[in-house]
């Protein structure tokens, strides 16, 4: 499954860009989230792994990152690897003449296992997840709004 989303952010790219690569700033924007440890290679190089812990629901989900082009702030992909799911994504902050940035988001999943089942018939479900994570950074970087405690 592969798709395509973008939001416009009311904010300089170098800001944006500051607070996407901020590790510490995940929990303000990314729901759910627990941690993130570095696993292999240097925080934020190209090749460098870290693991992210979840909790989703009742369930806590861990997942690798691995870190393929760290351009920023033309170009941030990486891969995201739990149990039955494959996620290839690429993030991209363009300028636009008003001084905010878009942010482009293209995603490529695969599933395996009961995953499989999941992707193919709740497809939407994981395209929501991807907004609502932009919608919260959206909302992070103009209004300073954290999704930390909610």
């Amino acid at each position: 499954m592969k798709y395509q989303q973008e939001i416009s952010i009311n904010r300089p790219r170098n800001e944006v860009v500051e607070k996407f690569s901020d590790p510490d700033n995940l929990e303000h924007w990314q729901r759910g989230f627990i941690f993130m440890k570095p696993i292999n290679g240097k925080l934020g190089a190209e090749g460098s792994q870290n693991l992210l812990k979840y909790e989703m629901g009742k369930r806590e989900i861990e997942m690798t990152e691995t870190i393929l082009k760290n351009d920023l702030p033309k170009e941030y992909s990486a891969t995201y690897e739990a149990k039955g799911v494959y996620n290839f994504q690429i993030n991209r902050f363009n300028e636009t003449p008003e001084n905010a940035t878009i942010w482009i988001t293209d995603n490529e999943f695969k599933f395996s296992g009961f995953m499989k089942l999941f992707g193919w018939f709740m497809p939407g479900a994981f395209k929501k997840q991807s907004w609502k994570y932009m919608e919260d950074f959206k909302a992070f970087v103009e209004d300073g709004k954290s999704v930390k405690n909610e």
